[in-house]
């Protein structure tokens, strides 16, 4: 998905006047007592009105699409949520959005370059999109909710009050926006929909579905119809998928090196790994007790799926390996951050899965380059050969072979390691030659290997290594530290005993305030609460399915990104 984050609060209530003229208000109020009548019949009906196809409403060619048939009980989950009322000094009154409808669609994606000096620039990327509100209103209410309410909006994006400009055309209101920088955005009201964009053009696409001309995202086939237990959906095309790992890759590249040559080759080969693994997405969000659980389902081809099957698979659940699955998890500080444990019947296989997909219809150079663009992900824990390593840490049948890699600090990219102690001679062998031995063996017999400046260090301790810097290594050295117990994290319990092949638990420090801002528009103080997220990831033969249950879930996650970092 785009990480592209507004860099201005929308929780403002700056306000642009505006309404109905006198005379309009006159001529409504001395209206015959029968045309009032009718129209408090059709009002009264648009309110109760069978709820729209969100989908027949935006153009098939959509690079990615999202909908939710009642923005008020889409955002509910949030409101309610335990770390959101320790946070809040007050709840956000949602009525206003009960029963309205949203879709959003982006229809491509625009890039320019912002240059920063002489020898440097940076690539900035925009999509196009168009958000479409189906309020269940009259027209004059739904303008109005637009000039007052959007405005707002794009006066404190633009940060300042750009001009409006309002005319008639094809047979609805339209609304423009001017900034002083020379940008827009752009409304056109129709009865009771409502469409909003940054570029005039998407809208006129969907406008154009509208009259016919041209098919709907519905006709597709791709996007089901709405699920009435589904709080919200989405959906990414292949040409969508294509697209957007064009703009990671972009993103990825500039911040991984400096080096334009090395931004080059990142930039190329990046988005033919990701289409060549990746068909199409969807993504549906329901309500739970703990939250929200976001399922994302990503197609990929029939060949690459059934090697991830395959190769993914889950090991036996022994007593002996789940003993030393929770051992591993023990070496964790109760503050960890996140951590992932990986269960896998054989993690050499896994790992050559990976690169096999990644290699599919490369070049001999650039399968060369993505192979050691891959492995390079390695380089942090010290490891040189990667597929001899992971051979090492299950060459013992009686060893569980899971790995659990963790983060402690959120102000770090640093992990550790944690991982069942195989065949030591093999994995040394794997290991960078600037890792060293140790000259003396610490009291205990660990047998710590270490960089000159100890950034990384290897641990061999009793049945498992652990990798990480000289600080981080101290924090999950288990028993031999006092400061350490068990975890008791409900994430962390989930991770010992999920049989999903990969599973993923953590804590987010920052999310709940960014939310509780944007949606109360008040700054919550020095109240700070924590929100938990698990995710368990299984492969089948059409799909890699990955399926999160958190306390804010994917839109919680969407409504931060319009806040201020």
């Amino acid at each position: 998905m785009v990480a592209q984050k507004f860099q201005r609060k929308v929780a403002k209530t700056q306000r642009v006047k505006c309404g109905l003229s006198k005379d309009k208000v006159t001529r409504t109020m001395f209206a015959s007592l029968p045309l009032c009548v009718f129209a408090l019949i059709i009002f009264l009906s648009s309110f109760s009105s069978k709820p729209t196809d969100m989908r027949s409403l935006v153009p098939a060619d959509s690079l990615v699409y999202l909908e939710t048939n009642d923005l008020a009980a889409t955002l509910q989950p949030i409101v309610d949520s335990k770390p959101f009322n320790e946070v809040a000094k007050k709840k956000p009154d949602l009525s206003a959005l009960k029963g309205v409808q949203l879709a959003v669609a982006i229809t491509g994606f625009e890039t320019s370059e912002e240059k920063i000096n002489d020898e440097q620039s940076v690539g900035k990327i925009q999509p196009h999109f168009v958000a479409i509100a189906d309020t269940h209103a009259w027209q004059f209410q739904t303008v109005r909710f637009a000039e007052q309410k959007l405005g707002a909006f794009v006066a404190d994006i633009y940060d300042s009050e750009p001009t409006l400009e309002e005319h008639e055309k094809g047979g609805g209101h339209y609304l423009t926006w001017t900034a002083k920088d020379g940008r827009k955005a752009f409304a056109f009201v129709n009865r009771n929909l409502i469409y909003f964009g940054n570029d005039e053009s998407s809208i006129d696409k969907c406008l154009a579905v509208a009259r016919g001309e041209t098919d709907s995202i519905a006709k597709s086939g791709k996007v089901a119809a709405s699920d009435p237990t589904v709080l919200a959906s989405g959906y990414v095309s292949t040409d969508g998928v294509a697209e957007i790992a064009n703009v990671f890759a972009l993103k990825f590249a500039q911040d991984a090196s400096e080096e334009p040559e090395v931004q080059s080759a990142i930039a190329g080969i990046l988005p033919q790994i990701l289409r060549n693994t990746i068909t199409d997405v969807t993504w549906t969000a329901t309500k739970t007790d703990q939250g929200y659980a976001d399922k994302w389902q990503i197609g990929m081809p029939a060949e690459v799926a059934g090697l991830f099957t395959e190769s993914f698979a889950v090991q036996d659940q022994s007593t002996q390996a789940t003993s030393l699955n929770t051992t591993l998890l023990a070496q964790l500080p109760k503050d960890v951050q996140a951590a992932t444990r990986y269960n896998l019947k054989n993690p050499q296989l896994a790992w050559r899965s990976v690169l096999a997909a990644c290699q599919k219809n490369l070049t001999p150079t650039e399968t060369k380059m993505g192979s050691e663009f891959v492995s390079a992900l390695f380089e942090p824990y010290g490891i040189r050969d990667a597929d001899m390593f992971l051979d090492s840490s299950g060459s013992k049948p009686s060893v569980s072979r899971n790995i659990v890699t963790a983060k402690l600090d959120p102000e770090s990219e640093q992990s550790v390691v944690i991982a069942a102690r195989g065949n030591d001679e093999e994995t040394r062998k794997a290991l960078s030659p600037e890792l060293k031995p140790p000259k003396t063996t610490v009291e205990g017999g660990l047998n710590v290997w270490s960089t000159q400046n100890g950034d990384v260090q290897i641990a061999f301790d009793q049945d498992m290594i652990k990798i990480g810097s000289k600080d981080n290594l101290s924090k999950i050295n288990g028993s031999r530290s006092g400061e350490l117990v068990d975890l008791k994290a409900d994430w962390a319990g989930q991770l010992a005993v999920s049989t999903a092949p990969i599973a993923t638990g953590g804590v987010d420090s920052s999310l709940t305030r960014e939310i509780v801002e944007m949606l109360t528009g008040e700054d919550p103080g020095e109240a700070r609460s924590n929100s938990n997220y698990f995710t368990e990831t299984r492969f089948s033969k059409a799909v890699m399915e990955r399926k999160t249950t958190s306390d804010f879930g994917f839109i919680g996650w969407v409504i931060a990104q319009l806040a201020d970092e």
